[in-house]
């Protein structure tokens, strides 16, 4: 007998909800994408628990066109390979729309499966502009983009902090690269950037780098990338007794960062996010519901959620589950979710994207600056 690997059966394990074993016209099923499993599960968990509010909300009232809502959950362990994979799985499972992906390099690849099979993508948290310049008009993002994201982190820098030298590195993804090319876009022949260079997603060990960096006497270091390799940057650079600040970008803001790097190390470090869910008055009621069923809030939780009512709302207002139908209707409308009013673009991407600049303090991510304040 063929002996299949663990990972293998986690990369397309679909968790079943709320139908048992339903045929599928009997249900409409919505896929959500992003790595379960590995050193990013936090992010994932944090997508399928804002999805599972949303569809239990709909369930509770009769579902979409008459039919009980079930969600398939797809591990990609943010791998692009894996990504396609699970891909064409919730395709041939019958997906009538997709949540995720949650990295852009599993994104980007998994977008030309959903686009050829005409099914709908929303996803939450995938910033890199190629995403929505391929053309595909089935492809959305609820969030905003790394231009966007990159050019308010330099206006910080060069505005508040008003620096001379900088450090630059990323983690040769193509979040982690794209975020930093794209703040280094914006700072580039306005202050001297000393080093640029890129470590590997996974390694644990990045005091050589470290090390040459220290040498260049950089005001700060930038990183683009995700927070276990963030965390483990700031914690060995003060090691290394290097107390030059760092900032990041939104892969960052999460308490994994600040526990893997310790508070003291993590203290002061700068990251861009969007602004804060909880000053939203209309995110009040989804965020008492969350951290009641499921804990503290993620960072994407809401972006998920506002995704899955978003493409559920779309399909109702078509009566149809047809593919084609609902991205037309995510095109044309507005939609009221917990983040406030939402619309799309011609190209998928939301019409306002605000960021600011976020700063550690006392083992917490607290609102720091924002463009024009």
């Amino acid at each position: 007998m063929r002996r299949i690997s663990t990972g293998t059966l986690l990369a397309f394990a679909f968790i079943l909800i709320f139908s048992g074993c339903q045929k599928k016209d009997e249900v409409i099923r919505l896929g959500v994408a992003g790595p379960m499993t590995g050193d990013q599960a936090k992010m994932g968990t944090d997508f399928k628990n804002g999805v599972i509010l949303a569809i239990e909300e709909w369930n509770s009232k009769g579902g979409v066109l008459g039919k009980k809502i079930e969600v398939m959950i797809a591990d990609d362990q943010h791998d692009p390979k894996q990504a396609v994979s699970v891909a064409n799985k919730l395709v041939n499972d019958g997906a009538a729309g997709i949540i995720g992906h949650f990295n852009s390099s599993c994104s980007i690849p998994a977008s030309d499966v959903y686009n050829r099979s005409g099914i709908p993508m929303i996803t939450p948290a995938s910033t890199n502009p190629k995403l929505t310049e391929k053309g595909y008009k089935g492809v959305f993002r609820v969030c905003g983009r790394d231009d966007q994201q990159g050019k308010a982190g330099a206006e910080f820098v060069l505005q508040r902090l008003k620096l001379k030298k900088i450090a630059v590195i990323h983690d040769k993804t193509t979040y982690g690269q794209g975020l930093a090319d794209e703040f280094m876009k914006q700072v580039s022949g306005k202050l001297d950037i000393v080093y640029y260079g890129g470590i590997v997603q996974g390694d644990k060990d990045f005091k050589t780098v470290l090390t040459s960096i220290k040498e260049k006497k950089p005001e700060l270091i930038y990183f683009g990338g995700i927070y276990p390799e963030a965390g483990l940057l700031v914690r060995q650079a003060r090691e290394l007794g290097i107390s030059t600040p760092f900032m990041s970008g939104d892969g960052v803001i999460d308490p994994k960062f600040i526990e893997i790097a310790g508070p003291k190390p993590a203290e002061g470090t700068y990251l861009t996010f969007s602004p804060d869910p909880k000053k939203f008055p209309t995110a009040g009621k989804f965020i008492e519901t969350y951290e009641k069923r499921f804990g503290e809030l993620g960072p994407y939780s809401v972006y998920a959620y506002d995704a899955a009512n978003i493409f559920l709302t779309a399909m109702k207002e078509a009566g149809t589950k047809d593919g084609k139908a609902v991205i037309d209707k995510l095109h044309s409308m507005e939609f009221s979710g917990a983040l406030g009013k939402i619309k799309f673009g011609e190209k998928g991407d939301v019409t306002i994207a605000p960021y600011v600049v976020w700063i550690t303090r006392e083992g917490k991510f607290v609102e720091h600056w924002k463009p024009g304040g």
